[in-house]
């Protein structure tokens, strides 16, 4: 990893990241070999901040697929022992138009309102997630927002950026599961003390 780090040190080129920052971006690009996450990756002022004192609060994490969830588990178990839960896994059955992760997502919203939300799949549980939290006053400690794909993915990460919740956001019609859990990861490593120097 430290090999890989360096080489994507020397070929980032130009950026205006913070340390923080530059720690997660750094980590997508190793999980994926694309250097284009250099510019599709949004912050919102004090998410980083935001997600490092959740995740030390032991705040809940609600992933919206379980392939996402395994993707941190490890780091979870190794850090601050979080609630680690995944949306799909909580709806037996989906309501009536709508999808199991939406449903399951929707149901880990109304429990766990202040977690922190990983979505690297499913645009449906995002679009949910973001329809109702223009109604509600409490918002999440983060919103990871990285589905990919072609249907609805834009606009489920348009409503997201619409939103006035912390979030760390993959913009286009890339993303993916280990691309969010890349995320969640560095931002335990992060909380955990190590990987401050960008």
């Amino acid at each position: 990893m430290e090999k890989s780090f360096a080489a994507i040190d020397r070929e980032i080129g130009e950026h205006n990241f913070s340390p923080a920052e530059y720690a997660i971006v750094r980590r997508v690009i190793h999980s994926t070999a694309d250097f284009e996450f250099k510019q599709l990756i949004h912050f919102s002022p004090g998410s980083i901040e935001g997600a490092i004192t959740a995740l030390r609060r032991q705040v809940p994490i609600v992933t919206d697929v379980s392939m996402v969830k395994q993707g941190v588990v490890s780091s979870v178990n190794q850090s601050f022992g979080n609630p680690l839960i995944s949306a799909v896994e909580q709806a037996q059955s989906a309501l009536a138009g709508k999808t199991r992760t939406e449903t399951g997502m929707l149901k880990c919203l109304q429990q766990w309102p202040d977690a922190i939300f990983v979505i690297g799949n499913a645009p449906t549980a995002l679009l949910a997630l973001c329809d109702h939290l223009t109604t509600t006053s409490t918002l999440p400690a983060l919103i990871i927002g990285a589905p990919v794909g072609f249907i609805s993915v834009i606009e489920s990460k348009a409503a997201l950026a619409e939103l006035p919740v912390p979030q760390i956001r993959v913009e286009g019609r890339k993303g993916g599961s280990p691309v969010a859990a890349a995320i969640l990861n560095a931002l335990i490593v992060l909380a955990w003390g190590e990987g401050e120097r960008g």
